[in-house]
């Protein structure tokens, strides 16, 4: 990857991390503990998600993969425990103090812009708030994720047999039936976030939500 991508791809992780700062810290500190779209995850959680996740480097992700005895749930769990502050206000103040980092774990710059637009709806949808994202984000974070084996959150598996179809970008992934949507909700549905579904239109719907069950 070039220099100039990367340089592009940390400025819209940067945007979206700062963008949520400013979200979160309109959010009443009780609406923290509401169930995000992150199954078994509250708002709370997965703002520590977050911090966990942009405090993360090559050598300490795996390091702390073989802690958890390479389950990767694990690992994300302690990671939550971990960063999860006393207080909204103190863990959103963790956000605040990571939104320029750009540490990674050894996988594709891309995984970062999955974590910020799916985790960012994880959140938003959950609290009633709306955000644009940038085309070009959403896309590469879609493109990765249909690469992405399910072990590490990705739909490889699910969306064998579909075609994906983005109503709203020049992008369509795969041969089957098509699934045809905009292409933020065809990125939340193949990272099971189910409640996307309802948003998507064609015969291979089906057969997406039953891969991704």
């Amino acid at each position: 990857m070039k220099s100039d991508e990367k340089r592009g791809i940390w400025r819209m992780v940067h945007g979206e991390r700062a963008a949520l700062v400013d979200d979160l810290a309109g959010l009443e500190a009780d609406r923290w503990s509401t169930p995000s779209l992150c199954a078994g995850w509250t708002v709370h959680d997965v703002a520590a998600h977050l911090v966990d996740t942009a405090l993360t480097t090559r050598t300490g992700f795996v390091a702390g993969l073989v802690r958890a005895r390479f389950d990767f749930d694990l690992q994300n769990a302690r990671g939550v425990e971990l960063r999860r502050g006393a207080s909204p206000a103190e863990t959103l103040e963790r956000l605040r103090r990571v939104v320029s980092r750009t540490t990674t774990p050894p996988a594709s710059l891309d995984t970062r812009l999955v974590e910020e637009v799916v985790h960012g709806e994880d959140i938003r949808r959950s609290v009633g708030l709306v955000r644009s994202y940038p085309q070009e984000a959403v896309v590469r974070a879609l493109r990765l994720q249909v690469r992405t084996p399910a072990s590490f959150g990705g739909a490889k598996k699910a969306v064998a047999s579909v075609r994906l179809t983005a109503t709203d970008a020049d992008l369509s992934i795969g041969e089957g039936p098509e699934v045809a949507g905009p292409a933020l909700s065809l990125l939340l549905a193949v990272s099971g976030r189910r409640v996307a579904l309802d948003d998507l239109d064609g015969p291979g719907v089906g057969a997406l939500a039953g891969a991704a069950a």
